[in-house]
């Protein structure tokens, strides 16, 4: 029973290194990674899966009245585990194909469909052959061992070459025009506030009960779009695809990290989902490799507005470290991490290199020491006033036509507290752990409206406000929260890993009040070259949201296309 689990349990770190490979086109099929990440997956998964295999072995030598006997690699104990285990594979490569489209790339995720096709039709196969033995028993050994490996090697066999040979990843094909002064005529501003986690439901809720005057000032008189966001739903690839009006299987940023099996160098982008893969990381058994600034592949929209001589000031967008040059400035989003390092004054931080010492105050020793000791929510809360102080300071100095500014408090705030904005379930906590979750969830929303009111209030007659949720929270199911304890993470309530919308908010005199048809979070970008009077090139994936603005500025702006902005 032993030597049969085992075996079942390595079949399942195979299909799982299938899985790997399938979601990272990149990898080489016959290389030393693809052995290291099976024997990886095998130190975990399969020993795990050996284990389930041999008490489910002894339950059933327990209850049942025959014994089962099975020799050292029987064929009819193999049978039946190898078709569960290749039924959830194909399930799995199903699951992930649909979850990850828009990092595959249309072509990798219709061939991962295929491979779960092949893999389920094997399946069957394997079951096939398990209730043919059980029926008739021993007889016809040696023609069953031969089917079962044959249909074992197949369900390995097939989704391997319907995945293909490695593709070769893109490279970055532009170059960043940083040079000079703004060589276009002044013209209205656009000012973009980013949100981690803000979840447009929440907003209209609070705002109708007045709770937000800002917000709910902006939202009746402004539009509202819902904007479809990605998976894997992290900060680095949902930005990344706004900024460049790419999904990430043309822009490059597939995930935040790079992801290396043990004694491996080279990485891989994306894990696969719905296994608890990411405890892999938890445990330290795959290793992980945050992404920086040299992961794009497509030209983010300072790099775009360089070339028409609009003048940019970016803080904290993600993967902007090292600073690349931009026409304005630019404040990377490890700022706060660099100072009192020896990167600090490297021109790594921030560009140009006075931006450090402009932008510096606002993080202070004194303000850094009171953010150490403040609670988790306070603590985020904080350091947005930070790069905010440090947004205000620099555009004293640079008076740049397009600003953007991210904010990360809502979330790790709607981690912790989201549960306290959803009907009572069970886990919820006693009535005052929900109270004093919803008054930390109001403390954020407000400090987020704050935000938004005081750039209202400077805006321009012409200006462009466009307030963005790059992804919304929603709650944690139970069996997460349970995996969430075992392995000693934070008691998380919200999650947004299964991809919720995010929103986009447009406020200006040039905006059409109402609510819109949903879009994509790939919209921005277009939208926004839009409204600049920008061409908006052929290869992006989003679209140009016309329909936000009155008819007397689309009538006077139609869309103009170009084949694409990188070079």
């Amino acid at each position: 029973m032993l030597t049969n689990a085992l075996i079942a349990g390595a079949l399942g770190a195979a299909y799982l290194t299938v899985v790997v490979l399938q979601l990272n086109p990149h990898m080489p099929l016959v290389s030393p990674s693809t052995w290291r990440w099976f024997a990886t997956l095998a130190l975990f998964y399969g020993v795990h899966l050996a284990f389930a295999f041999y008490v489910l072995m002894v339950m059933r030598e327990f209850f049942s009245l025959d014994v089962l006997s099975p020799g050292w690699v029987s064929v009819r104990v193999l049978a039946w585990l190898a078709a569960g285990v290749s039924c959830v594979a194909a399930l799995l490569m199903w699951l992930n194909a649909r979850g990850f489209q828009a990092a595959l790339g249309d072509v990798a995720a219709r061939r991962m469909s295929v491979g779960a096709i092949a893999t389920a039709f094997s399946a069957l196969v394997l079951l096939g052959i398990a209730v043919a033995h059980y029926s008739y028993g021993r007889r016809g050994g040696r023609v069953g061992a031969a089917l079962f490996a044959i249909a074992v090697f197949g369900s390995l066999a097939l989704p391997i070459a319907a995945r293909g040979p490695a593709i070769p990843m893109p490279t970055a094909s532009y170059a960043v025009n940083a040079g000079g002064e703004s060589a276009r005529p002044p013209s209205p501003r656009v000012v973009l506030l980013l949100f981690d986690g803000a979840s447009l439901e929440y907003v209209w809720m609070r705002a109708a009960e007045g709770r937000l005057p800002n917000l709910a000032r902006l939202i009746e008189s402004g539009a509202a779009i819902d904007l479809a966001t990605i998976r894997p739903t992290q900060p680095g690839p949902v930005w990344a695809a706004a900024a460049t009006g790419m999904y990430p299987s043309k822009n490059g940023v597939r995930s935040a990290a790079s992801y290396y099996a043990w004694g491996d160098d080279r990485p891989v982008d994306l894990l696969p989902d719905h296994c608890f893969s990411h405890a892999l990381v938890s445990l330290g058994i795959v290793r992980d490799v945050p992404h920086s600034s040299a992961a794009w592949r497509a030209r983010p929209l300072w790099s775009i507005l360089a070339d028409a001589g609009i003048s940019v000031g970016i803080v904290r967008w993600p993967l902007t470290y090292p600073a690349q040059p931009v026409l304005g400035f630019l404040v990377g989003d490890r700022f706060h991490d660099l100072l009192g390092s020896m990167f600090e004054f490297d021109d790594r931080a921030a560009y140009p290199p006075e931006v450090v010492a402009l932008a510096r105050p606002s993080f202070s020793e004194a303000a850094t020491i009171s953010l150490r000791l403040a609670s988790p929510d306070s603590a985020a809360e904080l350091r947005d006033q930070q790069y905010s102080h440090a947004m205000k300071a620099l555009r004293e100095r640079w008076d740049a036509q397009v600003i953007a500014l991210r904010f990360q408090g809502l979330d790790p705030v709607g981690h912790r507290h989201w549960s306290a904005s959803q009907p009572r379930s069970a886990g919820d906590g006693s009535d005052e752990q929900r109270r004093r979750s919803a008054q930390a969830l109001e403390r954020a929303y407000l400090a987020v409206d704050a935000e938004v009111g005081a750039v209202m209030h400077s805006l321009a007659p012409d200006d462009l406000l466009l307030v963005l949720g790059g992804f919304g929270m929603q709650r944690l199911n139970p069996i997460k929260r349970l995996m969430e304890g075992l392995f000693g993470g934070d008691d998380m309530t919200g999650t947004h890993e299964r991809a919720p919308d995010g929103f986009l908010l447009a406020y200006g005199t040039a905006v059409e009040p109402g609510r819109r048809q949903r879009g994509s979070i790939v919209d921005v970008t277009p939208t926004v070259l839009y409204y600049l009077g920008l061409p908006v090139g052929r290869d992006m994936d989003g679209y140009a949201r016309a329909d936000l603005f009155t008819k007397a500025f689309v009538a006077e702006r139609p869309i103009a296309f170009i084949p694409s902005h990188n070079y």
